[in-house]
Order: C-alpha cells, then structure tokens, then sequence
C-alpha cells in the first residue's frame, strides 16, 4: 500500500505539544490498521520567521503541495504581535488555505459530560451541544481586493473589500447541506442580508441550492441574532454554514460552550487535500 504523505507543521505556542501527541495517534492507527503514513516536518508561523524570516517559507508551502494532508499546530504568539502584518505568523495561516485551495473549515463542537463544568454557562443550557459550523475560507474580506492602508487627501485610510461569487458560495452550501443530510437534517445559513448586499447574494445562492436538498431544514439568521442564540439557546442548532468572517467569530464564541478553544477541532478541507 502507497503510504500517505503528511507534512507535518507544528508552529508555535501549543502547537509542538498538540502536535508531538498527534503523531502518536497517527502511530496507532498506523499499527492497527496497516496504513502508512509519510511524515515529513517543516516550520511555519513565528517559528520560520525566526529561522527564515518568513511565516510560510518556499520550502514549507512545497512540502504542503507535494502531501496528501497537513497536519498543522498552531500558529502566533505575543512574541510577533509587534512585527509588520505582511510577515505576521498568522498569514502562513492564508498562505497555506489560499495555496492549497481549502475552501471549506468544519468546526465541530461538542460538549462531553464529564467536562460539562468547563464551561462558563449553566449545564442544563450546554449539556448534549452537538453542532458543526460550516465556515467559507477563501473569500470575504480575507481574501477581497482592493485591501490596504493608504493614504487620501493628506489622512491613512483603511480599505477591506467583502466579495463572494456565485460559485464560491454555491460549493460551500454544498458541504453545509451535504454534513446536514447525514447528522439532524437541519441547516442554518448565517448572513447579514438586511444590511450587506454580499450576503444578499449569499442567502439566495443558500436557498437555490437548498432546493436540491428537500430532506435537510433550511433556516436563515441574521449574523447577530446567531451570536446570541448560540449562547441562549445553543441546542437548537446542528449544522451552521456561514462566510468567512462571520465563521471565524461565531467558531470561536462556540469554543465558550465547551469552555476552551483548545477543545474545538479543525479541518480545512479543498478539492484534493486537507488540513
């Protein structure tokens, strides 16, 4: 059997720990079930900076490429809040979504009994929360064009374009509805369609591609009410697909459910690979 190739990228703070144990499960299943895996290890993040200069260096980006999956740690620290934004820990973060195509983040959030205490709300509000948000990677103001600091009449000003097509909106309802079909059948779409033509489109491009899943419940909400609802009454939810900055916010007030963030998995996933 072809062994599976995993770059292996552990970055700072928690990640090296996280990561060392990781690999140790990976071993596991390796030895029960006779699949092999590849490890081949770079630096990303505050860690390549300080070595290369660089948060995603050449070398780091073509061993993602050239695997099957990355399995990556975490990245920043307070270290490297003073550096320039262009080479901040965090944009190896970007580099690697937009480099590798991964479109879709699905957060899971689920929390178990007997860490029930963990989290800061009442345990009859949490207990049972088993949820997944959906989140959209590589568009939104992360990614739009124009974007900057420039300066206009004498004054800095700073420009984030919030931009979505069709197509990228189309694909990521896809995962939302596809996750839906195989958990509870419900889907909440999560916009600000009353105030963001963007998300205008985005609730429509939802609702068409809902009409082919006729199984799944479809619900829209404003991105505020979300956030509200999630810690009122966080079990009316199963899956949550949303843009990508509304998705960023949202996964993390979620983490509060299960008390840490450190308890909430990732995976970023594209066309062919997966983070």
């Amino acid at each position: 059997m072809k062994p599976y190739r995993i770059a292996v990228l552990p970055g700072d703070g928690i990640g090296p720990e996280i990561v060392r144990e990781a690999v140790k499960v990976l071993g596991v299943v390796a030895e029960r079930t006779g699949v092999r895996f590849d490890l081949q290890e770079g630096l990303v993040g505050g860690a390549a900076y300080d070595r290369f200069g660089a948060p995603l260096p050449d070398h780091a980006m073509q061993l993602a490429l050239a695997s099957d999956a990355v399995l990556l740690g975490a990245v920043g620290g307070p270290k490297w809040e003073s550096l320039d934004y262009s080479v901040r820990p965090e944009r190896a973060l970007l580099g690697l979504r937009s480099g590798l195509g991964l479109y879709a983040n699905l957060r899971p959030v689920v929390v178990f009994e007997d860490l029930i205490d963990a989290s800061p709300l009442k345990p009859d509000v949490v207990r049972g929360i088993d949820l997944m948000i959906v989140r959209e990677l590589l568009g939104d103001a992360y990614f739009g064009k124009p974007r900057g600091v420039r300066i206009e009449n004498g004054r800095r000003i700073g420009i984030n374009t919030m931009v979505y097509t069709e197509e990228e909106i189309r694909r990521i309802a896809k995962v939302g509805f596809d996750l839906a079909r195989g958990r509870r059948k419900k889907l909440l779409s999560v916009d600000k369609a009353n105030v963001l033509e963007m998300t205008e489109l985005w609730r429509d491009v939802v609702t068409e591609v809902g009409r082919d899943y006729p199984e799944v419940e479809l619900r829209h909400m404003y991105v505020d009410n979300c956030a509200m609802q999630l810690i009122r009454n966080p079990g009316q939810f199963d899956v949550i697909v949303t843009t990508n900055m509304f998705g960023d916010i949202l996964s993390d007030e979620a983490s509060m459910l299960t008390g840490s963030l450190g308890m909430l998995p990732s995976a970023s996933l594209g066309a062919k690979t997966a983070m």
